[in-house]
């Protein structure tokens, strides 16, 4: 079967740990293709240009848009979420599986132009208390942003179900196997392989008449 790449799609709730299993799983395997995104929200400590994110202004961003430079794009607590086009396709048409961080509103988009191209995986802690700890935890956001990022978390709670898989990250080591497992796994589902399948079908014909 000829192997073509998979655009894997990443959500999960802020403080869910999505971004550390994702780092991870592309460290580990070699058959990944982290896609960054851009956005306009400011750098946290130790965020580097072009390694977390495309740091863009607003006005910036709204050009990229004009342009048709996303496969999706969003906004999500003030500031502005999007997956660059030409990385993604680039690396899907050489065989990586392509792993997209992004929001829910995004990744409802993506499901919706690729459909049968997609694999939607949702990332949450075990429970909500956790959720909130890991949040104060980090120390980056006042509590007002803390109660928004808790609110606009049971509002993309909603959404969980239009996923294909839910990962419940409580062992970054399990979360990291599973992740891989499920990727690799879809590959080998009949919907994805039509041509193997139509190659396969003709050649057994050909056969069964002698030929």
């Amino acid at each position: 079967m000829g192997k073509k790449g998979i655009l894997v799609v990443v959500s999960g709730f802020a403080g869910s740990g999505k971004g550390t299993l994702m780092r991870e799983l592309t460290s580990r395997y070699e058959n990944y293709a982290l896609s960054v995104s851009a956005t306009t929200r400011k750098p946290r400590p130790g965020e580097e240009e072009g390694k977390e994110y495309f740091f863009k202004t607003t006005e910036e961003f709204q050009a990229m848009i004009a342009a048709d430079e996303f496969i999706e794009y969003a906004q999500y607590v003030n500031n502005y979420y999007g997956t660059p086009r030409a990385y993604v396709e680039e690396q899907l048409k050489a065989g990586k599986d392509v792993i997209l961080e992004i929001e829910v509103q995004g990744a409802l988009q993506i499901k919706e132009k690729f459909q049968t191209d997609t694999l939607l995986l949702f990332v949450t802690p075990p429970n909500a208390n956790i959720l909130k700890k890991r949040l104060v935890g980090r120390g980056t956001e006042p509590m007002a942003v803390v109660g928004q990022r808790l609110l606009r978390a049971s509002e993309e709670a909603e959404f969980i179900p239009d996923y294909d898989y839910l990962i419940i990250n409580d062992n970054l080591e399990e979360c990291v196997k599973t992740m891989n497992e499920i990727i690799q796994n879809e590959h080998v589902r009949a919907f994805r392989n039509s041509e193997f399948i139509k190659n396969i079908r003709e050649g057994l014909l050909n056969l069964s008449k002698g030929e």
